[in-house]
């Protein structure tokens, strides 16, 4: 059935955007032309024609988007050593010490050492691994954890914390990216594929490193599992701008339109578990520590400036309060279009300007849950709202889900799951007052986000997914757990039961 193009689909109930358009709501039959939803009709009253799907009464939701991977990052993740459960910075030593080496050295990746009780250190991690080069980079990202070993193999003078931080951790993790370019893209197929049972459609890629090579020749491969928009950092907006890269455009060199050029992607401060969120007051213990704005302000009005007039839109990596208020005003100078990411945490008076200034809040609502322990401990003190999802909705902004994949896993069901009961594993729900229903969650993951979802109607490309359960009725768990029945791409099976 994978690839197979479908021209009927019998018997489905439409359960997302759309459905408030139609005037039943019994099963329904959807005719697929071309790509595309041609007709919608009760049951019975269309003849079939090409190769039919029986929904047998599933539900039918517009195909589900992640709005902030890092592809590459995300699929190589599966061959390394999970620390996301360790307590303790002796604890995470101990595991890396006993993983197997590849490649002549060890990676792991997820720790959250917010609120270990101990510190890393170069003198725990070099007793427990020895002289294999091992790397621990943080679930955030921001922060890489290394031994003796690892810091001679990469020529970074050693810190007596054993950790590198921002820029820096960034330049590992590229190089520890940097594989053989057919693993990597076979890694890609696989992940992609695996989005797909979820119900995935499309992602935009957020890799850090210049993701236009890879994506031509993962199109000249004929990659054909979700629909892709790939960012450019700012280190090659000069190459991006002198090569004529503009969003929206196809990628150079594809058969077709499925892979195609997203956003400038700026970072312009750290992150909370690293304590280097740019925030309006100083983190615990650490008077004078506001966080990092890693782009001062000007720069980043050129920046996006340049971009804009170039034809890029801009994703701006915002996190604290500080950095979100210099994000909009930059957006408010520019006139630029796009999106901040993340949005963390967001001073009450800089809420509707998303919504004014038509800036995207991208957010990942399964980090509000990862972040519930260390946002109530390290950011009690702050005075602007974090991870404000209901007043970003209510406001009028435009809501786009994702899951920052690795930090997160790539699973919008989570991502929604998390948005609408603030909840997870029986904890009772967390700032619940910023909680969103089911309808604008749904909304905000698919292509278009909350205020300009992708809609079920004649016409609307036929990406689609046909689910187990209706979305409108199931609890905390059983989002969790959506069984994915079908997934459609452009009309073509790319994941079904």
């Amino acid at each position: 059935m994978i690839g197979e193009s479908v021209g009927f689909v019998r018997a489905v109930r439409v359960a997302g955007p759309g459905r408030e358009f139609l005037p039943t709501a019994e099963p329904v039959d959807v005719v697929i032309v071309g790509g595309r939803i041609a007709d919608i009709a009760p049951t019975g009253n269309l003849r079939p024609t090409g190769f039919v799907i029986e929904g047998d009464g599933g539900w039918l939701l517009p195909g589900l988007w992640d709005h902030h991977v890092h592809v590459l990052q995300w699929a190589l993740a599966a061959d390394r050593v999970p620390l996301g459960e360790v307590a303790s910075a002796r604890d995470a030593a101990v595991v890396m010490g006993a993983a197997p080496v590849s490649g002549g050295r060890r990676i792991g990746s997820g720790f959250r050492d917010g609120l270990w009780s101990d510190a890393p250190s170069l003198e725990l991690l070099d007793a427990t691994t020895g002289g294999v080069p091992t790397y621990l980079i943080n679930a955030d990202v921001h922060s890489v954890w290394m031994n003796t070993a690892a810091f001679f193999r990469e020529g970074f003078p050693s810190t007596p914390s054993g950790m590198l931080v921002e820029e820096d951790a960034f330049e590992i993790s590229r190089r520890l990216n940097a594989v053989e370019p057919t693993a990597a893209d076979e890694a890609v197929e696989r992940m992609a594929r695996a989005a797909a049972t979820r119900g995935v459609v499309g992602l935009v890629d957020l890799d850090m490193t210049w993701n236009d090579e890879p994506w031509q020749r993962r199109a000249a491969r004929g990659f054909d599992a979700v629909r892709v928009a790939y960012g450019t950092y700012p280190q090659h907006l000069d190459r991006a701008i002198a090569e004529g890269l503009r969003t929206g455009d196809p990628v150079r060199g594809g058969a077709g339109d499925l892979i195609r050029v997203g956003p400038l992607k700026a970072i312009t401060d750290g992150s909370l578990g690293t304590r280097t969120a740019a925030c309006a007051h100083h983190y615990p213990g650490e008077v004078g520590n506001h966080g990092l704005l890693t782009v001062p302000p000007d720069e980043l009005v050129d920046m996006m400036t340049r971009a804009t007039a170039a034809g890029l839109e801009c994703a701006i990596h915002a996190i604290g309060d500080v950095a979100n208020a210099h994000a909009l005003d930059a957006y408010a100078r520019t006139g630029a279009v796009g999106t901040i990411e993340h949005a963390q945490l967001v001073a009450h008076a800089d809420i509707p300007r998303f919504a004014r200034l038509g800036v995207a809040a991208s957010v990942q609502p399964e980090h509000a849950l990862d972040d519930r322990d260390m946002t109530d401990a390290i950011w009690a003190e702050q005075s602007a709202q974090p991870y404000p999802l209901r007043a970003l909705a209510d406001s009028g902004a435009n809501l786009r889900f994702g899951s920052d994949a690795p930090v997160a896993p790539l699973d919008p069901w989570a991502a929604i799951a998390s948005a609408v009961f603030r909840t997870r594993d029986g904890r009772e729900a967390w700032q619940p007052h910023q909680r969103v229903d089911i309808d604008t969650a749904i909304a905000a993951s698919t292509a278009g986000g909350s205020t300009a979802p992708a809609e079920i109607s004649p016409g609307a490309p036929a990406d689609l997914v046909i689910v187990g359960i209706d979305p409108h009725t199931a609890d905390e768990r059983a989002l969790r757990s959506m069984p994915v029945l079908t997934t459609l791409l452009a009309g073509r099976v790319t994941h079904g039961v």
